[in-house]
């Protein structure tokens, strides 16, 4: 039976559902995001939210702030699973090297059957033009392809991703053209989730201080759950709040992760900047590219490859030594011809020299003679060098032996230097 394509895939990804959802290989650091985002929030809910539901004019306006935390929780649930779940871009990979970049490189050879092949190289590198600009990129080992322009190879998937950002441990998966949309409104939504959460706990610090005419310190005894979520929101408020600003940056002047820490110290020209009005439109704005996988599709049969293009060089010094073989055969069967050739002619001068001498021969003897070519095979070696040993003169073939045989002339493929080899 076939296989799809995510049963038969080459990275290190994970897939539930019959190839409908895409995971990295760290998937369960899932499980670590979603108890530091659930955990919090049921807690929030159930020791402050829900002393909070009367205490705003009209009666039941205080049951806003327990909808408010579990909608906005569940968009930001929401979106990771849209981060985690998703192709981020991958591109995928060649089942041969791409045959028009192959080249042989003469300086490089291997010693194959005693002869110097050239090896087959390829261009480490190529150059392309990104808004005229000459941009250059990578050929990728592992999926035997030139990575298009701001593609990386992740080593953690094992995939060429288009656009990468970087990998995440915390959503377990790559973050890449097709996801880096979500990826940012995740993030930015953790950032926000959090600062609710703090803002609210704190108000109700505040009410507990008006409703006990009491000090910080006794508001704090009477609910230490809101000084726990709290000091929980501001320490992550440096995380996911730095990351939000640090990827706004980014996103102003249109670069990713992985091109900031790497090129930020060789003060390249950013070709891809378009401007900060245009840079957060391409990125919120512009149509995601359908995926290049269709993982629920079955392993479509190889198509055997048509033979490489060689040149003479390569050809002379890597020949095929059945080839080889072959020629040689039909070397000795041109040879056994031409012997065969000589044979006749001398028979027929033996024919006319006895004349009269000898005993009369009709046509038919003389027919017989020259029809000789049908017993080629059984025509011994040693007489075939003795003929040739004794041939001189011309390479024509009399126009008779033309008309009563089969022999045809092969001196378009063999040369007489070759043929006393």
């Amino acid at each position: 039976m076939a296989k799809r394509v995510y049963e038969d895939w080459k990275g290190s990804n994970k897939f539930i559902l019959g190839g409908r959802l895409i995971f990295g290989p760290d998937a369960r650091s899932l499980l670590v995001t979603l108890l530091l985002i659930i955990v919090p929030v049921i807690i929030f809910c159930v020791f402050v939210a829900r002393h909070l539901r009367y205490e705003f004019s009209p009666h039941n306006a205080g049951y806003a702030i327990l909808v408010v935390a579990i909608v906005f929780t569940i968009y930001v649930l929401f979106l990771l699973f849209l981060t985690s779940s998703r192709d981020p871009g991958i591109i995928p990979r060649n089942s041969h090297p791409p045959e028009e970049d192959l080249r042989y490189d003469s300086s490089v050879s291997v010693e194959v059957g005693g002869r110097q092949t050239p090896s087959l190289q390829f261009p480490r590198t190529k150059e392309v033009m990104v808004n005229g600009i000459p941009v250059r990129v990578k050929y990728c080992d592992t999926c035997m392809l030139y990575r298009p322009p701001r593609c990386s190879h992740c080593s953690i998937c094992n995939n060429c991703v288009e656009r990468f950002d970087h990998h995440c441990p915390w959503v377990g998966q790559c973050i890449g053209l097709r996801n880096y949309r979500y990826f940012f409104m995740f993030v930015s939504s953790s950032t926000l989730l959090c600062i609710y959460v703090f803002s609210v706990s704190a108000l109700y610090i505040k009410i507990l201080m008006d409703d006990y005419h009491g000090t910080v310190w006794k508001a704090m005894k009477e609910s230490p759950a809101s000084v726990i979520l709290m000091a929980y929101c501001f320490i992550s408020l440096w995380f996911v709040g730095g990351l939000t600003g640090f990827h706004l940056y980014l996103i102003s002047t249109n670069q990713t992760t992985y091109e900031n820490f790497r090129y930020r110290a060789d003060n390249r020209i950013n070709v891809y900047n378009r401007g900060c009005v245009n840079n957060f439109l391409e990125v919120f704005f512009t149509e995601i590219k359908p995926s290049r996988n269709n993982f629920r599709s079955f392993v479509q049969e190889e198509v055997p490859r048509p033979s490489l293009p060689r040149t003479p060089e390569a050809e002379d010094l890597s020949g095929d030594p059945r080839s080889k073989v072959e020629d040689d055969l039909e070397i000795g069967d041109d040879l056994l011809k031409i012997s065969q050739r000589r044979n006749i002619e001398e028979t027929d001068e033996d024919i006319r020299s006895r004349g009269s001498n000898g005993p009369p021969h009709n046509a038919l003897e003389v027919d017989s003679v020259l029809g000789s070519d049908i017993r080629v095979p059984t025509i011994r070696s040693e007489t075939r060098h003795s003929s040739w040993g004794r041939r001189s003169g011309s390479w024509e073939i009399a126009p008779e032996v033309l008309a009563n045989s089969t022999v045809t002339e092969s001196r378009s493929y063999i040369s007489p230097k070759e043929a006393q080899q």
